[in-house]
């Protein structure tokens, strides 16, 4: 049986600079995840930019199990690392699908409450990310046609969600010592 998506009690009963210390760890944990991605070979497919997303298992973990505002602290800190790392751009499209990515996920957990699992959640996050980085890069970049990039955003959203979530799963027991 799927594991459905709460937010964990337990946070809830932390006091202020417990909260703010334990989502400090989740970002902190974030980071380490997308220097780990970084290092990886790129995806052996012809499309440019497709990555798995490692680092947005923190901003899930934060999301399921911290509450909402922490999810979009660590998901906008997120951001701030890549633009300061990466450039503009690359900053304002982790800004843009990360915040609609997390705002789809938190819509369909208060739709679906605990009928909905992390796996469909995961995906719906993955997708709506690219979905996100999709609109503001056409925004910047008018005079292409980039119609033909979004049915792999689409496809790689999908594959990044199923991803995301496996990892998430076996990644829980070392958050939860965190906690």
């Amino acid at each position: 049986m799927a594991e459905k998506a709460t937010v964990n009690i337990k946070f809830r009963n932390l006091n202020r600079t417990q909260k703010l210390v334990l989502t400090s760890l989740i970002f902190a944990v974030a980071l380490v995840l997308a220097i780990v991605e970084n290092t990886l070979p790129e995806l052996p497919i012809a499309v440019p930019g497709v990555k798995f997303g490692l680092s947005n298992i923190a901003v899930m973990y934060a999301l399921f199990f911290l509450g909402k505002k922490q999810a979009y602290a660590v998901g906008i800190l997120k951001s701030a690392f890549v633009f300061v790392t990466r450039g503009g751009i690359a900053g304002l499209l982790s800004l843009s699908g990360g915040v609609l990515s997390i705002t789809v996920m938190i819509l369909l957990m208060v739709i679906f409450r605990k009928r909905i699992s992390y796996l469909l959640l995961s995906v719906f996050g993955a997708v709506s990310h690219n979905v996100g980085q999709f609109a503001v890069i056409s925004l910047i970049y008018t005079g292409m046609n980039m119609w033909a990039y979004f049915p792999v955003l689409l496809v790689s959203g999908l594959v990044a969600g199923i991803v995301t979530s496996t990892l998430l799963k076996f990644i829980m027991p070392a958050f939860q010592r965190l906690a």
